[in-house]
């Protein structure tokens, strides 16, 4: 049983013809993508080094495109079915070499076709159960590290609020141990003004006297004087004194 032409294929295809690469090294790109569903075989061309797999990409997102828009079908329901890649016109170049030879050069060219088709109801089924199987394991993984962040979240939040709580006591000790401290010092401060304070003195007449005791009173200041006269008067006179009188 011979295989159908590629022309003859069915799905939709989108063909980049004449681009300067030989087929062998499209062909390394587009056989790791054949069958595949389109984002799987998205995925493959974005991870793949090779510089035909960017050719090949911009190839297939022309196809799924043309299925969309012309076809009606959906993006999501899209496989490879058949991808592949002729040999284009092959240019001939010629390089000196020694001796008066030429030394040949091809340039070669290709033309690369990619053909979408939509995949059957048993594979889409397959393909929905694993994707709703993804998205659950997904979603519980989302949910566990949402729970862990909280709970970290709560525990740091408990810490802290430990932590407050323990400076709140600390200050709280230390002013009631300073204040304490500063009452018992006011105390001794009152005690002792009342041993040391100077009691009044009193004159002979029971007077409470204003001077202190280096500043002499004005009555004591006058009894001296009075005295001092009364000494001067009752003075003999000294011989000189008298004979001079002579």
């Amino acid at each position: 049983m011979t295989a159908s032409k590629t022309n003859e294929r069915i799905g939709t295809r989108a063909t980049l013809r004449g681009y300067q690469m030989s087929a062998s090294k499209a062909r390394v790109v587009l056989n790791i993508v054949r069958g595949e569903d389109v984002n799987t075989a998205r995925e493959i061309l974005a991870g793949t080094t090779r510089e035909a797999a960017d050719v090949i990409g911009k190839v297939l997102a022309s196809a799924v495109a043309n299925a969309v828009n012309n076809d009606g079908l959906l993006a999501e329901e899209l496989y490879v079915s058949a991808a592949y890649a002729d040999e284009g016109i092959t240019m001939k170049r010629f390089s000196p070499r020694a001796r008066g030879r030429a030394g040949k050069i091809f340039k070669r060219s290709t033309h690369i076709t990619v053909i979408v088709s939509r995949m059957d109801e048993e594979r889409l089924e397959h393909m929905r159960s694993a994707r709703s199987a993804q998205a659950q394991a997904t979603r519980s993984r989302r949910v566990a590290s949402s729970r862990r962040r909280a709970d970290q979240t709560a525990s740091v939040n408990k810490r802290e609020a430990a932590h407050e709580a323990q400076a709140e006591l600390e200050a709280t000790q230390a002013a009631e141990a300073l204040e304490a401290e500063n009452t018992v010092t006011t105390d001794e401060v009152t005690e002792t003004d009342a041993v040391t304070t100077d009691v009044p003195e009193t004159d002979d007449t029971g007077t409470i006297s204003d001077y202190d005791d280096e500043t002499p009173a004005p009555e004591a200041v006058e009894k001296n004087e009075e005295a001092t006269d009364v000494v001067e008067e009752n003075e003999p006179v000294s011989e000189d004194t008298t004979e001079e009188t002579n």
